[in-house]
């Protein structure tokens, strides 16, 4: 396998800049996960990799060799897609060996390897089926199979799973996960489902507009992210916003009514905005020791954990709504008035005016 590079890459549609400049490096043998919101260059970036979209500007590696001016039949790169492509009148096996009939290889050699990919795979009871005989899982699958064929340098996979039922994603997750582990091949993965990110990547990359907001693991991205952008889209339900101002000494109020100081300052009077995660939320007995209260304004019941929306009044004229995470099973109604405080103090996340993450709280 190999690594990646990417070196002030850019692309433009006409007068519109889809790429702005990106920087980037992927390691041998990672799985990294590109995400972020329709239309941030997602799968524009995946394909300029593939050799599917030409450049503007910049500079592509594949470990020591650049690779942008090559044609993608010249990359050595396996792309699955969205759709799985398969040749309907083809078996399961015909269709993984299709590329190797068509590079020329031996019928002995293409049965070697495609007996090798079945067992890793999980398809060899599937190898005489034709695609319509088969699950969309069973598909993705053969897709994969297909793109492993050659042995490729890097495996790209532009949203394989979006067409897939709930469950059935979920244990495709897993299934991808583990082949990563087992063929320590070298992965991206583009998904626009922020939950696929966090339980598949070792790195994320976060796009917006066509720029990398944040490159970290997923803790990395959870616990420390560097913009209210990050923090708004990284975690289900997506963290919560309150607008708060400093005092006329620099520290900022929080929804507590605790005054506190940033460490590296901040100026008087100025607006800032405070985060916390819906499960760093709980419910406290006594509504003079809440932080938060509010009215049930839905409620789901996953058995698991407890997911409540509420509509909280937070010193007139701010009133907004808030999503609060509780373990297990909390028997609330909508209309039920709930007190909430903050699990760990150190949770709160604060940002600047210009939605920068401000340092940590000096509580």
């Amino acid at each position: 396998m190999s690594s990646v590079s990417l070196f002030n890459v850019t692309k433009a549609f006409g007068e519109a800049n889809i790429i702005k400049g990106v920087d980037l490096k992927v390691e041998d043998g990672e799985l990294v996960v590109f995400v972020g919101p329709s239309g941030c260059g997602k799968s524009t970036l995946l394909r300029m990799i593939s050799g599917l979209e030409e450049i503007t500007a910049g500079e592509i590696h594949l470990g020591d060799k650049r690779v942008d001016p090559l044609p993608a039949s010249d990359r050595d790169i396996a792309m699955v897609f969205q759709s799985y492509a398969l040749y309907p009148h083809m078996t399961v096996a015909e269709n993984i060996g299709f590329p190797l009939k068509m590079a020329g290889w031996s019928k002995a050699d293409i049965a070697t390897k495609i007996r090798e990919i079945g067992e890793v795979l999980q398809l060899l009871p599937l190898f005489d089926r034709t695609p319509k005989q088969l699950s969309g899982g069973q598909r993705q699958r053969v897709a994969i199979g297909r793109a492993l064929a050659r042995d490729p340098k890097i495996i790209l996979l532009d949203e394989p799973l979006s067409n897939l039922d709930a469950a059935l994603r979920v244990d495709m997750r897993m299934e991808l996960a583990r082949l990563h582990r087992q063929l320590s091949a070298t992965m991206i993965y583009v998904t626009h489902d922020q939950v696929e990110a966090m339980t598949m990547a070792d790195r994320i990359v976060v796009l917006r507009d066509g720029i990398v907001e944040q490159v970290g693991s997923p803790l990395d991205l959870y616990l420390a992210p560097v913009n209210q952008f990050v923090a708004g889209f990284i975690g289900s339900p997506k963290m919560n916003f309150w607008p708060a101002q400093t005092d006329d000494a620099g520290r900022v109020i929080m929804p507590t009514g605790q005054a506190v100081l940033i460490d590296d300052g901040c100026a008087p009077n100025q607006s800032v905005t405070v985060g916390a995660r819906p499960e760093h939320l709980v419910l406290c007995d006594s509504a003079a020791d809440a932080a938060l209260t509010g009215t049930v304004l839905s409620v789901e019941h996953l058995g698991s954990d407890t997911f409540v929306q509420l509509h909280c009044g937070i010193g007139a004229p701010d009133q907004i709504d808030i999503n609060v995470r509780l373990a297990g099973i909390v028997r609330v109604s909508i209309g039920d008035q709930l007190s909430l405080t903050n699990a760990d103090a150190n949770a709160w996340h604060l940002f600047g005016q210009d939605g920068k993450r401000m340092n940590k709280i000096a509580i």
